[in-house]
């Protein structure tokens, strides 16, 4: 996880196609300039930051979904709910299903939990835009694989023979 460039995710631990559900693991960082204003002397991870993990970890899976053929843009969050504090040194975990997809939208509920401790929850709303470019494209391909996404158990990216 690195913070100050909104890299929230560390890795994929399980993602159930079939199920449209997936599990994200990040570890917060020991130290982040994010944490010198928020808050100083007492390091604390911003709530926004908690929705963040929760919309990339299900923006992931319904980049899978899709067959890597748009980008899911944030666009709407409901039900948001900040249940736990998150301090320098935790483990999160993050779930997320994807309970509609068509029409170039996707909702998703996304939870995170530390241990058995409950994080944050919220029902999130993507808007699937094309990509800028060819390469960017491969490049969201390419950082999935390197994050250990199971590429194999959706359909096959457009990019996936380029490279």
């Amino acid at each position: 996880m690195r913070l100050e460039y909104f890299q929230m995710l560390d890795r994929f631990v399980e993602v159930k196609a079939d199920e449209r559900w997936i599990r994200t693991e990040s570890t917060v960082p020991d130290q982040s300039p994010v944490f010198e204003g928020h808050f100083p002397g007492y390091p604390l991870m911003p709530g926004v930051l908690l929705i963040e993990n929760m919309a990339q970890t299900c923006g992931w899976l319904v980049s899978a979904i899709t067959g890597f053929t748009g980008l899911p843009v944030l666009a709407g969050v409901k039900d948001a709910k900040v249940r736990g504090a998150v301090f320098p040194g935790m483990q999160l975990s993050t779930e997320g299903k994807i309970v509609h997809d068509g029409s170039g939208f996707a909702i998703a509920d996304g939870k995170i939990r530390s241990g058995d401790t409950p994080i944050a929850d919220a029902r999130l709303t993507y808007r699937l835009i094309p990509y800028p470019s060819p390469e960017f494209q491969n490049t969201m391909v390419t950082w999935a694989r390197q994050l250990d996404f199971p590429l194999e158990q959706f359909r096959k990216p457009a990019s996936q023979g380029q490279g």
